[in-house]
């Protein structure tokens, strides 16, 4: 293995991409052609592979640039001007006459690279890890089963360093094999772009600048790092090898049939960098969890199918001649017959699948697993951060947003370096981020609003229905109205984020945030708190509001004169339980479509002009116009990545006692999501620049307040939602330890001359009826306040709340503060890191020194 590939951990040495022979010039003039003959032909009879294998490490193509030919070229080629000024090399190749694009391969020559190096504090190896981990119970934790882990024979142990930043005069202190193979192709890709980003189009305007600014006013077509050739080969891996690390990725990582594997994260990392190395980090350890989860919600909802046959209360409720031939009273005004409680019979049985002891169990486990992932998660990143060189990159190595620069209003002396730097005033930075928050505001009650006509379609809805003179249909009305009204509440939902998502983006462009992680915080925030309201507000309507201000007969509570939706007589978390599983595995399905649906529809008709272009004019399909056909990741293509997953763990935790099935529905999803981006970014994706990251940014704060906010949910939810509380008083009062005679200690008697005036059935076809029973704690007679129970049953269940999170967060902090979040044989590492950093400095000033003391005693 060659020592050129490294960082903490090394990996598998790096191929270079030129196709062919290609003469690298420093002048901007298209070369001349013989007769007949182009570029593309030189290499016509080459086998794709050899494109990529055979390598020329002087020449590598480390970025390329496209335009069309009948483009303007004034700002195109003082952007080409200023990249010659930097160092970079360019080659052009001009295609045939009929072709469009131009392609112009651009290579970073040791001056260039090392410059940039130094400037952006790139950490290269300096030594072998001689720090060997020590067998604790975290390591065995850790160690993958052998049906898991990846294959050794094509991704084997990987060498580990200590690295420093690299400084060009201390050149030989480094491991080095060649200059040519020193950075890898990552490494080498990210300071190309830093040069294009920052690259000046306009001297006389200082806003125009980078290739972003020049794709966006189409003087350029795209620029992008060239993938390592073909992600497919018609042999077998086993018989004839990797052809590149591209098409090892999709082999070992990619293909369905490895859904069970270990991710190679150190391959995935060196091929696409950190910061989408650390997205499939966070996003495997994720799934890992949700094993545990998964299994123990399955078992909580087979326990329900399994003893709902037990079930006293449904027993009563379905039982004809016992409490369900109960008269309860009518669902809507006049309309609306009286109907008998056997009617939720069916209801009864699925809220019993969600709402049993089990379930108050699991409750308390998952309340728990999402506080204990967050603080997992914690320690597992802070030893990629140290494998991965990412330890105070934000605060050290970041570089300052170009849009910030060309942007900032003033300048000022920095603190720092006591150099000139652009600066936001603070009176400035507030005025924008006030006119964030109010237009933030505004979204969120068209949320408000959006759900607030869900709520007012759900009563017309359930009262047209309960109004049909067929009983079947009035009996089905309930769960007609929670499906439709689930389904509305999804389109309203996936419509909104996507106008929203513009606008967020816009405003935060507005904020001039100085670097790309302060921008990214900024948008992650407005995102995800609209998708907060926007995916959750209606499960938060019907856990902790319908049902609970509806009144009694003798004075219902009504919106636009229509009464406020009831609970079953059996409760809501059937409804809640419906709701859930609507949204969250439509919005499943919705995303995993679109996510590779539409590129994958939208790469075939490019490339099918492509090929099609090819054998008419050139004979060959070549790597860089593969890739340019392929979709383009964008600048924060991962941010959807991480939108998606965690509203799923919202959905997972906050409401988990509703839908016990949610944690296995996401490790589902997960384990197929894994490998449709992984398929996606190897085949449908054009290669992103190796973006560096330290962590997964503001998402792991929103994750920490999400398992926060759960206790609290679970908790309401058991206490105010679900039937746990009033039947535990029920047993300690008046049961005997039984739930027997239940159905009747909740339902209220009213008598029916006491209707308020327009309320009272017509034409009923039960006659003479004195008394109908509805749901909740009640005095009998006028004026029908609410009973000693109720406000027993509300000390207890404010009670229960306040001791469930209080035990929760207190078990959470002492499992916090006993594993800590940095794991102690990293802290050695990074002590011995500093130790060899200094005496690498030491050694080098003594040179210097003793160079300079020679040269005086020779004068």
């Amino acid at each position: 293995m060659s020592k050129a590939r490294y960082s903490k951990v090394a990996g598998r040495e790096e191929e270079s991409t030129n196709a062919g022979e290609i003469e690298w010039i420093d002048n901007m003039e298209e070369q001349p052609l013989n007769a007949g003959q182009s570029p593309a032909r030189k290499t016509e009879e080459k086998k794709d592979e050899d494109l990529f294998v055979k390598t020329d490490d002087k020449n590598k193509i480390d970025y390329v640039i496209v335009y069309k030919k009948k483009t303007k070229e004034d700002e195109r080629n003082e952007f080409f001007a200023y990249l010659k000024s930097e160092g970079l090399r360019l080659s052009i190749l001009k295609q045939q006459e009929n072709g469009e694009n131009i392609f112009i391969k651009v290579h970073a020559p040791w001056p260039v690279l090392a410059r940039y190096a130094e400037e952006m504090k790139i950490r290269m190896p300096i030594k072998e890890n001689d720090i060997d981990e020590p067998t604790t119970i975290w390591k065995f934790l850790r160690k993958t089963p052998k049906l898991f882990a990846l294959s050794k024979e094509f991704i084997p142990q990987e060498t580990k360093y200590f690295t420093l930043a690299f400084v060009m005069s201390r050149e030989d202190e480094f491991i080095m094999e060649s200059r040519d193979t020193f950075f890898s192709r990552a490494t080498r890709s990210r300071i190309v772009h830093e040069i294009l980003e920052k690259a000046r189009c306009d001297k006389k305007d200082e806003t125009k600048f980078g290739y972003g600014y020049m794709v966006a006013n189409g003087f350029l077509s795209a620029c992008f790092p060239l993938h390592d050739g073909d992600w497919h080969s018609e042999h077998s891996l086993l018989t004839h090898g990797p052809l590149n690390d591209r098409h090892l990725l999709y082999e070992e990582w990619a293909k369905p049939k490895r859904f069970y594997k270990q991710q190679p994260l150190n391959l995935i990392r060196s091929y696409f960098g950190e910061k989408i190395g650390l997205y499939f980090s966070w996003l495997g350890y994720y799934t890992i969890m949700l094993t545990y989860a998964a299994i123990f919600g399955v078992v909580t909802f087979l326990l329900g199918c399994i003893t709902i046959g037990s079930s006293i209360k449904v027993n009563e409720i379905c039982n004809e001649d016992g409490p369900g031939n109960f008269l309860m009273c009518p669902l809507c005004d006049e309309r609306c017959d009286y109907w008998r409680l056997s009617s939720s019979c069916f209801y009864s049985k699925l809220t019993y699948l969600v709402d049993n002891w089990a379930t108050v169990i699991f409750a308390i486990f998952m309340s728990l697993w999402a506080t204990m992932f967050c603080e997992f998660w914690k320690r597992r990143e802070n030893t990629l951060q140290y494998e991965w060189d990412l330890f105070g990159f934000e605060d050290n190595r970041e570089n300052v947003r170009p849009e910030f620069e060309a942007s900032a209003p003033e300048k000022r002396i920095s603190p720092i370096t006591k150099e000139e730097e652009p600066f936001v005033p603070w009176t400035t930075r507030m005025t924008r981020l006030t006119n964030s928050l109010i237009f933030i505001l505004f979204m969120i009650l068209l949320v408000v609003a959006a759900v607030f006509s869900v709520i007012i379609y759900r009563i017309a809805i359930k009262v047209a229905l309960a109004r049909t003179n067929s009983e079947f249909v009035s009996s089905l009305s309930s769960i007609v109205t929670s499906v439709t009204a689930s389904c509305l509440s999804l389109i309203l939902i996936m419509i909104l984020q996507i106008v929203y998502e513009r606008i967020a983006v816009r405003l935060t462009d507005l904020e001039l945030q100085r670097t790309e992680t302060e921008y990214e915080d900024s948008l992650v925030f407005k995102m995800y708190l609209f998708a907060f309201v926007n995916y959750y507000s209606t499960s938060f309507y019907i856990a902790f509001l319908k049902g609970k201000i509806t009144g009694n007969p003798h004075d219902y509570g009504k919106i636009f004169g229509l009464r406020q939706e009831e609970c079953d007589a059996s409760g809501c978390m059937q409804e809640l339980f419906i709701n859930i599983a609507i949204t969250m595995c439509g919005k499943q399905f919705f995303s995993n479509f679109m996510e590779l649906g539409t590129p994958v529809i939208m790469n075939y008709i490019r490339s099918y002009r492509g090929k099609q272009e090819g054998a008419k004019e050139r004979g060959k399909y070549e790597q860089w116009e593969k890739d340019l056909d392929l979709t383009d990741h964008g600048p924060r293509g991962l941010f959807k990545e991480y939108l998606e997953m965690v509203i799923q763990f919202g959905f997972t935790t906050i409401f988990v006692c509703a839908f016990p099935l949610a944690p296995f529905f996401a490790l589902l999803n997960n384990l197929i999501e894994i490998r449709l981006d992984a398929f996606k970014f190897i085949s449908q994706l054009r290669r992103p620049y190796a973006a560096r990251a330290q962590d997964i940014g503001a998402w792991h704060a929103i994750l920490v307040g999400i398992g926060n906010l759960s206790v609290l949910t679970n908790a309401l939810v058991l206490a105010f939602t679900s039937e746990f509380i009033p039947q535990a008083v029920y047993k300690r009062r008046y049961g005997n330890g039984s739930l027997t005679g239940y159905m009747d200690f909740s339902l209220s008697h009213f008598n029916t001359k006491d209707f308020e005036p327009g309320s009272a059935p017509v034409d009923s076809a039960f006659i003479n009826i004195t008394d109908c029973r509805y749901r909740g704690f009640y005095e009998s007679t006028l004026p029908y306040d609410h009973s000693t129970d109720n406000w027993v049953i509300l000390r207890w269940k404010l009670l229960f709340v306040l001791i469930y999170e209080h035990v929760i967060y207190l078990i959470t902090f002492a499992v916090a503060y006993m594993i800590p979040d940095v794991p102690d044989f990293v802290r050695d590492q990074i002590r011995r890191e500093n130790y060899l950093a200094q005496q690498a400095l030491h050694e080098s000033l003594k040179n210097e020194q003793d160079a300079r003391n020679g040269g005086a005693s020779n004068a």
